[in-house]
């Protein structure tokens, strides 16, 4: 942890509706400075190559809270850092190019991966285009079915059935969501577990959340989001973190990652009363629930890491497309109060991919017993 050398001012300003308004300026002498998490330094690679970053420090915060709305407005001498999802993602899909061109040099196997993706959802074909580009760019080999929305259960355990058998393919991945007519826990349930490089099996969530088990794939997203702490030398063991969303994609596997780090947990969701107060006590917040600029400045404690999973379309009429992407985070509001934030686009969503490419590698490096 980081004591700050100087006394910390802080000025809390209440803009309530009342035409009346107070305002409390509170001074820490240097007996009761007040502490944050440790300045991330630099940006670390498993290949142990490191980056400079600037160091954050909070010598003043001035925060004004609105309560007849949401809105807060914050003001910082140094802003947060900011976590690169993109930059992280390009070292990951490089590592793994260099271990599938050794891979193939000494054994003769290339890594496969198959896609099932049924009906035209225009995000969905936008994430398989994304992977199968990026499965190129590392020399996987790339396997897809296309199948239409009115497609029945059977043929798509059909197709499942045959990439479990096929020994080209080390990873199998059905698109979600499926069509309404469909099992989804059925789907899943039918892909081998060898070959679960989504994550997604019952026994690889259930090993994932049991002591002294060890799954054989983590979920992507949620991976990904652990591995961005690793990478950025911030420290989870021992920290208060909140996870804001509990679904079995990414809510629910990153508090199990988070625990199985030694964090203690909280989950926030759409029951939790006060969770603004609960946020507000994290060291970490990782926030999916898909809800956009939902968690607000006032939400975050000086000197939080925030990981944001959200991917939101607002309506922009400045931009080309006519919205624009914001996250779960208001990144205006949080960033001028945390120490580290992860932008959307570019923070969390490139490691999904990433991390289903390092999955897929090391399903084949098991299946071939490569070391």
């Amino acid at each position: 942890m980081a004591l700050m050398e100087t006394a910390a001012t802080m000025i809390f300003t209440d803009c309530s509706s009342s035409s009346s308004s107070t305002a409390r300026l509170l001074h820490f002498s240097s007996s009761k400075v007040q502490k944050f998490p440790s300045t991330i330094s630099h940006f670390r690679r498993s290949n142990a190559l490191q980056f400079a970053i600037p160091n954050t420090k909070f010598p003043r915060t001035i925060i004004t809270y609105c309560s007849s709305s949401s809105a807060v407005q914050v003001t910082n001498e140094a802003s947060a850092t900011i976590i690169d999802g993109k930059r992280v993602a390009k070292d990951i899909r490089e590592e793994v190019a260099v271990e599938i061109s050794r891979m193939k040099d000494k054994i003769g196997i290339v890594p496969g991966l198959a896609v099932i993706l049924v009906g035209d959802r225009k995000d969905s074909a936008t994430y398989v285009r994304n992977k199968k580009k990026a499965c190129d760019s590392v020399g996987i080999n790339s396997y897809e079915v296309r199948l239409p929305e009115d497609s029945t259960e059977e043929e798509v355990l059909n197709h499942i059935s045959n990439f479990n058998d096929d020994p080209s393919v080390h990873g199998i991945l059905v698109q979600l969501p499926l069509p309404s007519q469909m099992n989804e826990q059925n789907i899943l349930n039918a892909v081998c577990i060898e070959k679960d490089v989504d994550g997604f099996h019952p026994l690889n969530i259930g090993r994932l959340a049991m002591r002294g088990r060890e799954p054989s794939f983590v979920p992507c997203t949620p991976k990904g989001c652990i591995e961005l702490l690793h990478r950025y030398d911030i420290p989870i063991k021992g920290k208060r973190a909140v996870v804001i969303g509990r679904s079995n994609i990414v809510g629910m596997p990153a508090a199990l990652l988070l625990q199985r780090e030694d964090a203690t947990v909280s989950i926030v969701h759409s029951r939790t009363r006060n969770p603004e107060e609960i946020t507000r006590q994290a060291d970490i917040i990782i926030s999916a629930v898909g809800q956009p600029n939902m968690v607000r400045g006032s939400w975050v404690k000086p000197g939080a890491v925030l990981i944001d999973v959200g991917i939101n379309p607002v309506e922009d009429a400045e931009s080309p497309r006519g919205y624009r992407l914001v996250g779960d985070i208001c990144y205006e509001e949080a960033s001028k109060v945390a120490s580290a934030i992860t932008p959307v686009p570019g923070g969390v969503g490139p490691m999904t991919i990433a991390m289903l490419l390092s999955n897929t590698l090391l399903s084949a490096k098991r299946i071939h017993n490569f070391s």
